[in-house]
């Protein structure tokens, strides 16, 4: 009989590990578990979807064909983990994204639910086709240093390898990489050579994923200051696309200039030219940069909300959008 030879390379040699801790996989574990009914999920995307921040017992029954008793079970399930609470008003009941827990429940809304669901997912056969674009970055980046000249062209250089490395970490599709690198560093490029005392008010939006709350804001303020005000948008951490509901309902706010807009990441520059930041239930992410005004938002997500609850959103924003040019224009 032959038996081969055990070489170094077949041994196993262990190495320190840096897994998740027990108690804290057990929780986590509990928690994933007490998501894992689709009733429960729905309750969840309509509580963070909802523009009064949270919803009540009689809206959420509306989800499902069950009984009054039934709902209640599925909502205590998400109490006792601690994801939702509850305050009693009268005869009614409501609930909202226990204040601990939304960073979490955004990153399962606006990240991995879409990423498992989303019918605009490419197939695996293009799973990792990255080309090399420097050489189409680089010529980029001296067709724009020439647009620029109060610029240094490194910096120009620099700000456009930046732009299409930062697009690259979320895209799907690779084709449209470096027409989307030109637009999100011409914008940038903007924001770097602006005179804030000479330009118009320039307001930021961030969110998380820059796939519905913030393009809806900023859609809604270039629309309604005509160009006397300009927004941006941004997300912490941005997904590689809009939501459907909002593009439709961008498209009918913008026409065709909403099938430009696209999933863009935070950038201290962006913020060093707002007058105004906005965030929308993306924690403190933004810096702190003297001279510019910070606000919050309060709105619902419309991470897998339906038609009509996004419809509900954007209304809430609209309202608020109104007060803001209000305030900024003379």
């Amino acid at each position: 009989m032959n038996v081969t030879p055990t070489t170094a390379d077949d041994t196993c040699s262990p190495v320190a590990t840096h897994a998740i801790g027990q108690e804290a996989a057990s929780s986590v574990a509990a928690t994933l578990k007490a998501l894992s009914d689709p009733l429960r999920l729905r309750m969840l995307s309509a509580i963070a979807s909802d523009p009064r921040g949270e919803s009540c017992v009689c809206d959420l029954a509306e989800l499902a064909e069950v009984s009054q008793p039934t709902v209640s079970h599925h909502l205590k399930v998400l109490k006792d983990v601690d994801v939702l609470t509850s305050e009693r008003r009268g005869t009614w009941v409501w609930y909202r994204i226990a204040p601990g827990r939304r960073r979490a429940v955004t990153a399962l809304l606006d990240s991995f639910a879409p990423a498992t669901v989303a019918p605009w997912s490419v197939s695996a056969d293009d799973e990792g086709r990255r080309p090399d674009f420097d050489a189409r970055v680089t010529r980029l980046a001296h067709e724009l240093a020439a647009e620029v000249p109060e610029l240094d062209s490194d910096v120009v250089l620099t700000t456009v390898r930046e732009s299409y490395t930062a697009l690259a970490r979320s895209a799907r599709v690779t084709s449209a990489l470096v027409p989307l690198t030109e637009r999100f560093a011409r914008q940038r490029l903007a924001d770097l050579t602006r005179d804030r005392d000479a330009a118009v008010p320039q307001v930021l939006f961030v969110c998380v994923a820059n796939a519905g709350r913030s393009q809806l804001a900023a859609a809604l303020v270039n629309t309604l200051a005509g160009g006397k005000v300009v927004a941006r948008s941004a997300g912490s951490a941005p997904a590689d696309v809009i939501h459907p509901h909002v593009r439709s309902i961008l498209a009918e706010i913008e026409g065709d200039l909403a099938a430009e807009r696209f999933p863009k990441p935070l950038t201290d520059d962006a913020v060093r030219a707002a007058d105004v930041v906005i965030t929308m239930g993306c924690g403190d992410v933004c810096p702190i940069i003297p001279g510019v005004r910070y606000d919050d938002w309060a709105v619902g997500d419309p991470a897998l909300a339906s038609r009509e609850g996004v419809e509900a959103i954007r209304d809430d924003i609209a309202a608020r959008v109104r007060a803001l040019v209000d305030d900024l224009l003379p």
